[in-house]
């Protein structure tokens, strides 16, 4: 599954190919082929064009893209913080998820921002009831923090929640 990767820099022409798998992969119908969707917990949006093109445009930050056989399958955002990186906007195709290749991207999101940047840890938030989601990234060597943002409730950029206890958790890797 992971053979025939092509990692590189999402560029503007990207945008609507990106919105759409990071959509398939969180929300609505298409998300439940995979084992990250949030279909559940929030509806409507994950992101947009804009929110997109503002972390390819943004100098601290870059939107890692993978393509197999010329298709955009998976994503992340790295954004550069002084000693830390900061991950996310990561999406997989759904079609592909369970296949080992979540763990090749990111280990090669963290060897880039480890060489790259000099960073010595990683950062990301999750929503804190991603319990399968947050056990992935600790069997990746993440640790969680108990470090809480609140969840933009109102924001419908963010989505609309399906329930009033969501908040992101800080989880955070030594990079070595």
């Amino acid at each position: 599954m992971t053979a025939g990767l092509t990692f590189r820099d999402a560029t503007d022409a990207d945008v609507d190919d990106l919105v759409a798998l990071i959509e398939s992969a969180y929300r609505g119908d298409s998300s439940r082929a995979g084992w990250t969707t949030e279909a559940d917990i929030l509806e409507g949006q994950r992101t947009d064009p804009d929110g997109v093109l503002q972390v390819i445009k943004s100098p601290d930050s870059r939107l890692l893209t993978v393509e197999q056989d010329g298709r955009i399958v998976a994503c992340c955002q790295l954004e550069h913080r002084g000693t830390h990186a900061y991950f996310g906007m990561f999406a997989v195709s759904p079609q592909l998820q369970g296949g080992g290749l979540g763990k090749v991207i990111i280990a090669e999101a963290e060897r880039t921002v480890r060489e790259e940047w000099g960073a010595t840890e990683m950062h990301m938030t999750v929503i804190s009831v991603r319990n399968d989601l947050i056990a992935w990234y600790e069997r990746r060597g993440y640790r969680r923090t108990g470090r809480m943002t609140p969840f933009p409730y109102g924001d419908e950029r963010f989505g609309v929640p399906q329930r009033d206890d969501l908040q992101f958790e800080l989880l955070v890797k030594a990079l070595a």
